[in-house]
């Protein structure tokens, strides 16, 4: 399910931010940076629902400094069913 799919992104990125030490706001902060508009509730909301598109995962990805992201250790974990 699509579902399972959008959960799987959203646990990247909260455990991403939990590994780094960073917060919501924090990650605000270095959208800002790259010219992202987006509030700190407004991105809580699109991580706990794990609504977005790739982009803002991307968005993310150069915000929190993630700079690799092995699908090989990501799907290791547990592919979501389809």
């Amino acid at each position: 399910m699509n579902n399972d799919w959008n959960k799987l992104a959203a646990n990247i990125l909260r455990a991403e931010l939990r590994l780094r030490g960073l917060t919501y706001s924090q990650l605000h902060e270095r959208l800002l940076l790259l010219g992202i508009k987006e509030t700190a509730s407004g991105i809580k909301g699109k991580i706990s629902r794990g609504s977005f598109q790739f982009s803002f995962f991307l968005q993310c990805a150069i915000a929190i400094g993630i700079k690799k992201l092995s699908l090989d250790e990501i799907l290791s974990k547990g592919e979501p069913s389809e």
